[in-house]
């Protein structure tokens, strides 16, 4: 939310007024509040600052338990949003840090001797403690009372009309109160320490050792004319191995300075109290009860990869003196501000842990080609992409492309790919999707037109839905099938149509059986619920109902194996006559394959049961005899659950084993999706939020993957390719919404080459309609820590 809060205070005094439900008013209503502040950190210090020159009425204490030249780590980097937001609230602050900040450009991505740069990406930084010296400053002009070498008292809630907990990720008042604010923290796999080097680097320098004990790199900055932070991190093991954990602070100090010797230019790392930790992810169900609000770390946290730390607590001050101006009553303004920032922590929080993990997982990627190496690390958080990149650096961008094989001027998605004998146009598939239209298995008119609208639309490959192996295989009596010859025969149409209208256009058929999720209604009549009638016998691994309103299935006999396995190849053999260039087995989101392999719904004891291994075995025996009827030419794809998104599910791990183990038997391709295994399930949604099993499966076995979830612009399938996480990008609801995505995408970026062909009856539309000025300059991006630095 865009506001000035200078505009607010020259005409807003004393608005808010004391939670109702605080059984120990202080202020009669209509006065001014008063204000306790716990923590002198950036955060709490601002919003006190914020606060008071809203209202210099206000009485506002800040209790800071250390003394005020106290602080730890080194420089704080501002990206230019937040600085803004800082330049109208409050112009003297923004003119006193604007004095002080040390600006640069660059990023350096050192890797096995070679330096990457790339450059336009406009980084703010000054020292901490500088920082606190300006904000201590502007909190005594103001009127503020500092209160150092101080704890907060126990009662400020009931002294107080409001109570700022700005006390850290280690919060004392978070944990007093954790049966209301409900805190979940994390603790993750990496090791680092904060410390800073006796001169400025002239870049965002990310700088990368291999080891005899692993790998460890190193994150740093400048920021002041003298000295830069540096951090230096690396995996659990690698420091066990390493001997830091048997080192003391001047000996890991100055065992970080010999291994990034190059780096640090032979100078020495100095300390501040710098000691290893692990960093911890904090999330609260609750930001507020009665009149105490948590602010910054206290609240949450994002990892310093992208340097968001500092940025979210001073955005968290803004937006809560913002909403104590605009609100009513104090109850409204709390609730008001954590509705507002909420949704943007989260999403910082997304990125901060795709950048958290991209490092812990820093092996997987080291023998990527240099160039592309670099774009994986500026990307990793998604949050920069290769649009935005181009327009930083479009130098460095098509230095990557023509590394990765680009023709001059074609993006990423529409390079060619190979999978067996089959070369797919571009990297685009129309991802499988239920479309519950067809009569008695059969795809009538409307998959027709589903299918070949799609094909017509541009993507490489398009995938059918779920192609049921049985009648009892269904998922719901409008679920397609291939257990027929009619059946057989309606499919044949399809892809005559799309191989005679749609040329360059590959069509794959997905086939499955439903297990437990068989017999339901329709999804838009009530998606997992079972039919009010006309019921029919489910089977599965085991005898466990999908949830409480699903039909329990049986446990599926040898002899019944036997039969399933013959649907599949029956229906496979169908598929091949029928014209599919591909075939994928569906063993994914519970069914009946699936099924085995989660240790969730398989229970059994005999030897199709227990350990993974044998979890395995029957949906590797049906993939072996599908393989066997399926044309040798053609390619063969599986599709799998990376996470059940369950304790004690299939985890990323057990998703590369499963993976490996489909390679070994011949896949030529995994299809990574997630979930949707058991009805309890918790996904952590987001912005392409499956990519990173299909980008470890990818680099972890060396087989091609195809990235599912969440993919909606042609930036992310640009950036996913390039950076080398997938090797195709499956779309759903994006081709719901536009059948000709595809060859919209390649219109929008104005390429008309090779991989995307308009069909010749709509080629006169194949040039994007003008709506506005096209002769408007592109405004350079700036963002810094909340961008390239996080990725």
């Amino acid at each position: 939310m865009e506001r000035t809060i200078v505009d607010v205070a020259e005409g807003a005094r004393g608005t808010a007024r004391p939670a109702t439900d605080d059984p120990h008013p202080t202020t009669p209503p209509g006065e001014p509040l008063r204000v306790a502040v716990i923590g002198g950190g950036p955060g709490g210090l601002y919003a006190a600052a914020l606060l008071k020159r809203l209202d210099p009425d206000r009485e506002i204490t800040v209790w800071e338990r250390n003394a005020p030249d106290d602080t730890f780590g080194f420089g704080v980097v501002l990206s230019d949003e937040t600085l803004g937001g800082i330049e109208h609230a409050d112009p003297q602050v923004y003119e006193a840090l604007q004095r002080h900040f040390t600006r640069w450009d660059d990023i350096d991505i050192v890797h096995r001797d070679t330096r990457h740069t790339s450059t336009g990406h406009g980084f703010a930084a000054l020292g901490r403690q500088r920082l606190l010296e300006i904000l201590h400053a502007r909190c005594r002009a103001l009127g503020v009372a500092l209160r150092f070498h101080t704890e907060a008292p126990d009662d400020l809630t009931r002294t107080h009309d409001l109570v700022i907990a700005a006390d850290g990720v280690h919060s004392t008042t978070r944990e007093t109160h954790a049966d209301v604010f409900r805190p979940r923290v994390t603790s993750h796999r990496c090791r680092y320490i904060w410390l800073a080097a006796d001169f400025p680097f002239d870049s965002f320098r990310f700088e990368i050792a291999e080891t005899e004990h692993g790998v460890m790199q190193l994150h740093g900055y400048p920021y002041a004319p003298d000295a830069s932070t540096v951090i230096v991190e690396m995996r659990e093991e690698v420091w066990h191995a390493a001997g830091f954990d048997e080192l003391d602070e001047a000996e890991s100090i100055e065992r970080c300075a010999k291994i990034f010797a190059e780096a640090l230019r032979g100078r020495p790392l100095k300390s501040n109290n710098s000691t290893w930790t692990t960093f911890r992810t904090v999330v609260n169900d609750r930001w507020s009860h009665g009149n105490l609000v948590l602010l910054g770390d206290a609240a949450h946290t994002a990892h310093f990869s992208i340097g968001s730390g500092t940025k979210l607590a001073v955005e968290d001050a803004l937006a809560l003196a913002a909403c104590l101006e605009e609100r009513g009553t104090l109850p409204e303004a709390l609730a008001a501000y954590e509705a507002e920032r909420r949704p943007v922590v989260a999403s910082t929080q997304r990125a901060a842990r795709a950048s958290l993990e991209w490092f812990e997982n820093l092996d997987l990627y080291l023998d990527q080609p240099p160039r592309q190496f670099a774009f994986n690390l500026l990307t990793r958080s998604r949050r920069v992409t290769h649009d935005n990149l181009r327009l930083r650096d479009a130098r460095f961008t098509e230095s990557v492309e023509r590394e990765f094989g680009c023709p001059p001027g074609t993006p990423p998605m529409f390079t060619p790919f190979r999978l067996r004998g089959l070369t797919l146009r571009n990297r685009v598939v129309v991802s499988p999707m239920d479309m519950y239209s067809a009569a008695d298995g059969v795809p009538g008119d409307f998959h027709l037109v589903h299918l070949g609208a799609r094909a017509l639309g541009g993507a490489g490959l398009v995938m059918t839905e779920m192609v049921c192996v049985s009648e009892e295989g269904r998922i719901t009596p409008g679920c397609a099938g291939l257990y027929t010859g009619r059946q057989a025969e309606a499919w044949k149409r399809i892809t005559d149509f799309v191989h005679d209208r749609a040329p360059g256009t590959a069509i794959g058929v997905q086939l499955g059986h439903s297990g437990r999720k068989g017999s339901t209604k329709l999804m838009w009549e009530g998606m997992d619920e079972p039919l009010p009638e006309g019921n029919w016998p489910l089977v599965a691994p085991s005898a466990l109902p999908y949830k409480g309103s699903s039909q329990t299935p049986r446990e599926l006999s040898r002899a019944q194996l036997t039969d399933v396995r013959e649907q599949f190849t029956a229906s496979a053999a169908r598929a091949a006559r029928a014209g599919f260039d591909l075939l994928e087995l569906h063993c994914a989101h519970g069914y009946l394959l699936s099924g085995f392999l989660s240790p969730l719904t398989n229970r059994r004891t005999d030897a199709y049961g227990g350990t993974l291994e044998k979890r395995l075995r029957f949906p590797l025996e049906v993939f072996d005899a599908v393989r066997n009827v399926w044309p040798g030419e053609r390619p063969m794809t599986v599709r799998i659950s990376a996470t059940d998104w369950a304790e004690g599910g299939t985890t990323a791990e057990d998703a590369v084993e499963i993976a490996r183990a489909f390679a070994a038997h011949g896949a030529d391709a995994i299809d990574v999706s997630t979930g949707q295994v058991v009805a309890d399930e918790r996904p952590e949604f987001g912005r392409s939020y499956q990519t990173p099993f299909a980008d470890r499966i990818r680099h972890t076995i060396g087989i091609p993957v195809i990235a599912v979830g969440a993919i909606s612009s042609w930036d992310d399938v640009n950036s996913l390719i390039l950076a080398g996480r997938t090797d195709l990008c499956a779309l759903a609801r994006p081709h719901l919404y536009d059948p000709h995505w595809t060859l919209h995408a390649a219109a929008e970026q104005g390429y008309t080459g090779p991989g995307a062909t308009w069909p010749a009856p709509y080629r006169a539309g194949s040039r994007r309609p003008q709506t506005g000025r096209t002769d408007a300059p592109k405004p350079r991006l700036s963002l810094g820590s909340g961008g390239v630095q996080g990725g």
